[in-house]
């Protein structure tokens, strides 16, 4: 499908969204990167679903490698202050709006920014975990994440205050010397601190994956909004659904994993084709 830009093809794709909302009544809905990106978060992947830069760290190099660590936490330093400092953006207010009238059944996020609570989403599961917490893999005492910054930044003042490009869940493009920086471990056992989310080679928790599966049971038709579903982790659900015989749609700027798999497919910019279907959805309920 061609992507569509214009604000003709934009209310067409908004319309056509609406009456996929209307006739379906309840939704589970998944939500990736390209939703945030508004916010001033960096995504992962271009169109064609292609990684932008090098994959994120893995989950096992995190957990057995001291130097992998230095490097993760030097550069969340700058990094994070994109996911610390963002605002909620016109896809979450929309989302937040479909769900107060009635149309949200279940809202799962890929993403790890809460940006999704904070424009009052409340049937909302997070997928991959949140960023602004962190927890001891072995005692599991947890803090929140700026303090654990704010420490390390005490420890490390030769690490503060660098420049360099943000890039996604609150890295930065930097590349210096991470070997002197000091990594702080737990302070009532010694384990290892990591941010509450699921790394890649990671696996999404049982009882997060089981709860977003209920939502799906529940749901008449599922709808992807900015997300690749490149991951395993988003994509099984949509094969789920498929198998049921529910309705599938994406509204994207790229390419799916699904795309074989769905009902209907706008490929236009998120904000103003979900503004335009709740703007319909409002008018047509008024007519009504």
């Amino acid at each position: 499908m061609q992507s569509v830009h214009t604000a003709e093809a934009v209310t067409r794709a908004g319309e056509a969204l609406a009456d996929f909302i209307r006739r379906e009544q309840r939704l589970w809905i998944i939500t990736g990167a390209g939703v945030s990106t508004d916010s001033g978060i960096p995504d992962y992947r271009n169109a064609q679903g292609q990684w932008k830069r090098s994959p994120p760290v893995q989950h096992g190099d995190f957990m057995t490698s001291e130097a992998v660590r230095r490097r993760y936490w030097a550069r969340a330093l700058v990094g994070f202050e994109a996911v610390r400092e963002a605002t909620i953006g016109g896809a979450h207010r929309a989302l937040a709006e479909l769900e107060a009238m009635g149309y949200v059944e279940q809202l799962v996020t890929q993403n790890v920014d809460r940006l999704h609570q904070r424009a009052g989403s409340r049937r909302v599961i997070d997928l991959h975990g949140r960023a602004d917490t962190v927890s001891c893999t072995s005692c599991g005492y947890k803090m929140m994440r700026y303090a654990l910054h704010a420490e390390m930044a005490r420890y490390n003042p030769a690490f503060t205050g660098l420049d360099a490009g943000h890039a996604p869940d609150g890295d930065a493009d930097l590349e210096i010397d991470f070997s002197t920086f000091r990594v702080l471990d737990c302070r009532r056992c010694g384990g290892i601190f990591k941010p509450d989310v699921v790394y890649y080679g990671d696996v999404v928790p049982r009882a997060r994956r089981e709860a977003a599966l209920e939502g799906l049971f529940r749901a008449n038709a599922a709808l992807a909004v900015g997300t690749s579903l490149m991951v395993f982790s988003g994509y099984r659900f949509f094969r789920e659904a498929h198998a049921r015989g529910m309705p599938l749609a994406s509204l994207s700027l790229g390419v799916t994993r699904a795309d074989p798999l769905l009902t209907a497919k706008w490929r236009a910019p998120l904000t103003p084709v979900l503004e335009q279907a709740v703007s319909h959805l409002k008018q047509t309920r008024g007519a009504a």
